[in-house]
Order: structure tokens, then C-alpha cells, then sequence
């Protein structure tokens, strides 16, 4: 038997009144996904365990079947490991967002929490500029995808509060700045990148082409090295992982997975969605299971973009469940999940049951139902989940 699991990032969200009463999901055009849910198994699945923030990275770890409780450290030392970096036992990872920060008088907010979506070439000039001037000794930072970097501090400290930037959007940055032990350090860092960045020529030039510039890193999410008993020795098969970012790459990596680069994957909206399925299927010869993860609903909503989130789920269906669907026989099973809500009128995570849904063709898996926020059905943590999808069943 063979698995493909395949993750929409924050499809999930609440009823909104131009949808009449109906969320994204429900609203989405997605026969696909449609199918998956009535001729297979529905259920709902707890990401977020109680007193965890509701972000991806604990919510994905559940769906990798691994519990937070147990095994969470942090976001960025997961984003370390999916980036190839080795962390020493001292270290601590830092997630380093490049920012923009809209001045409004004589208060500061977070104006846009990925600069404006970056490229990662800019990005990169930036990140290595900034690292070159403040870096080298005990913080070293590392370039990654778009918006989304890394910074290593040696002998650091994790005992802090930080906040992810996409959670204060148009909020003033003052009353959400780190906090804790060692946090003047971090802060420090914070407001020097903002000197140094401030006359970039990469900034002039964006701002010249009517781009917001990256005007600041912000740091968060930090954390010292984790483990995760791997995979294949938890659960049996061995596996694999299509994505674009970091976080899920790190993931798969930590539980021992392959983890190779998709070309057109962006980890935003314009990523190729054709280009994510057909690797996942190239995986799939050579592996027992394969993740599919694709970002692109929940940078919608953390847009605010209803059509754009619609259209991410509807593209899902299409291009990246209808292609499997084509393709894959009655020896693979797949799956269809979220890992936490983005609703959009919060623009950032909400922690609840979310749905899954288990096809195999061949095979009545039930009792099915229809792939949204209503599903109902038994409730799982993301252990359970992954040991009912990986189980022999029979009609």
C-alpha cells in the first residue's frame, strides 16, 4: 500500500455573509475534493493541542503524526532543519522575518509582515548584506525563501515571549516586541536591521517601482534543537515531502523524510500546483508516503483575499487532487487535510477541529460526508489520524 497525504494550508475559516452564511470551503467549486469526502472517510482532527499558539508548525506536526506535547522545541529550529542548518546543542533558532514598518506619526506598525512578498532573490541580497555587517560571531543569519529567513544564535538564550508579525497586522509593533531573557539582544538586532536597511539600494529600488521595502527583520519563533523519532519507526512506511517552505520541509526532515526541491514551488499564490502533484507521484515510486503541502490559502487569507482563497482551494482540487485522482489505482490511499483555520476575517491562525477526508479507490472507507467545516464525524488527535489512515481496512 501506498499514502499521499495533501495539506491546503489554512483552508479552513468561519461563515462569512457575502458567501451567504458558507465558508470558502463550502463555496469553493472542488469536485475532487468533493468526491474524496462522499465516497470516503470523514472525520475532524485537533491540531492544536490546549494551551499551544495555532500556528503551522504545531498544527503540521500533528499531521505528521507527531505529537506537540512530546516533541515541539519551537518553530524556527524545524525551519533550521528543513534549511540543511545543524544547530549545536547551545543553539537557538530564531525565525527572521523580513518586514515592512509603516511610521504613522510618532507610533510604528507592522505594515506588512512579508515586505511586500519579497522575492527571494531581493530578499537574499539583503539578508546576506545584513548578516555580513552584524554577523559571523554569535549571530549568524541564513537566507531562505521570500520573506522567510533564518538567524542562529550561539549560546543564546530561548526563554523569551515573540510574536509572529502576521498576527499584529496595522498593529503598533511597541506593545509586541520580544520579551524575556536575552530579549535587549534580540531587540537590538531588530532596530539596527532598520539603520541598515533604511538606504539599501535593494529598497530604493522598490520603492522606486512602487514596492513596499523591507525595512526591518523581525525575529520570533525561537527555539533550541529538537528530535522526533523517526517515521518509519513510529508508524512503518518510509516517506517523502513536496513543498515549498521551510517549516514543512523541516518537518519531514526531522522525521526522517525526503525532502527535495520542487521546481515553481514558491510557497505562495503563484505556486505550481501541477508542478507539487507530479512530484509527489515521482516521490510515491520510491517512497511509502508522500506530503503534499501547498501554502497558498493561508497567504490568502492572511491577505484578506476572499477570491484569491477560493481560488487556492479551487486550484487544489484541480490541479493537484485531480491529477492524483487520475492517476493513482486502488493500492494508494490518500488523504486531504488542513492543519489549522486562517479565517480571514482575522487575517491569522484560529486553533479548531479541522477536516480530513481518506479515499481509497475500491475501498468504502465511511462513513463520508462533505469536506468542510461541518463535516461532524469522530474527532482525532493527529496520532490517531495518521494511525487510522495507515491501517488496513476493508470493505
Amino acid at each position: 500500500m501506498k499514502y499521499i497525504v495533501v495539506i491546503g494550508d489554512g483552508m479552513a475559516d468561519f461563515a462569512l455573509p457575502e458567501l451567504g452564511g458558507k465558508t470558502p470551503l463550502m463555496a469553493a467549486r472542488k469536485p475532487n475534493i468533493d468526491r474524496i469526502a462522499r465516497e470516503g472517510f470523514c472525520g475532524q482532527v485537533v491540531t492544536v493541542p490546549s494551551g499551544y499558539l495555532p500556528g503551522s508548525d504545531v498544527a503540521c506536526m500533528s499531521l505528521f503524526g507527531y505529537d506537540p506535547e512530546k516533541h515541539y522545541t519551537g518553530r524556527a529550529p524545524i525551519e533550521a532543519f528543513g534549511m540543511g542548518i545543524a544547530m549545536d546543542e547551545g543553539d537557538v533558532a530564531f525565525r527572521c522575518n523580513l518586514v515592512c514598518l509603516d511610521v504613522r506619526g510618532p507610533k510604528v506598525f507592522m505594515g506588512d509582515y512579508s515586505a511586500g512578498h519579497i522575492t527571494t532573490e531581493e530578499a537574499r541580497v539583503l539578508i546576506e548584506d545584513f548578516g555580513n555587517a552584524v554577523g559571523g560571531g554569535e549571530f549568524r543569519f541564513y537566507p531562505g525563501v521570500a520573506y522567510r529567513h533564518l538567524m542562529i544564535w550561539k549560546g543564546g538564550s530561548a526563554d523569551m515571549a515573540t510574536t509572529p508579525p502576521h498576527d499584529i497586522l496595522d498593529r503598533e509593533v511597541i506593545d509586541h516586541m520580544p520579551a524575556g531573557s536575552g530579549s535587549r539582544r534580540i531587540i537590538k538586532l531588530m532596530s539596527d536591521s532598520q539603520i541598515f536597511l533604511n538606504g539599501h539600494r535593494v529598497n530604493r529600488d522598490r520603492i522606486g517601482l512602487g514596492a513596499r521595502p523591507a525595512n526591518s527583520i523581525w525575529l520570533w519563533g525561537q527555539g533550541k534543537k529538537p528530535f522526533f523519532p523517526p517515521f518509519r519507526e513510529k508508524y512503518g512506511p518510509d516517506g517523502a515531502v513536496a513543498a515549498a517552505v521551510d517549516l514543512v520541509k523541516g518537518i519531514g526532515a526531522l522525521a526522517g523524510f525526503e525532502t527535495p526541491l520542487v521546481p515553481g514551488a514558491t510557497g505562495y499564490l503563484d505556486t505550481d500546483y501541477a508542478a507539487k502533484a507530479a512530484k509527489g507521484l515521482e516521490l510515491l515510486e520510491r517512497r511509502d508516503i508522500v506530503y503534499v503541502h501547498i501554502e497558498a490559502p493561508d497567504e490568502a487569507s492572511h491577505e484578506g483575499s476572499l477570491h484569491e482563497k477560493i481560488k487556492a482551494i479551487e486550484q487544489i482540487d484541480e490541479k493537484v487532487v485531480g491529477y492524483l485522482l487520475e492517476r493513482i489505482g486502488g493500492d494508494v490511499r490518500l488523504m486531504i487535510a488542513t492543519d489549522h483555520a486562517t479565517p480571514l476575517s482575522m487575517r491569522t491562525h484560529y486553533a479548531c477541529p479541522v477536516p480530513f477526508a481518506v479515499f481509497q479507490k475500491g475501498q468504502r472507507l465511511g462513513p463520508g460526508g462533505a469536506y468542510d467545516e461541518q463535516c461532524g464525524g469522530r474527532i482525532f488527535t493527529g496520532e490517531q489520524m495518521v494511525a487510522f489512515f495507515l491501517k488496513e481496512l476493508h470493505s
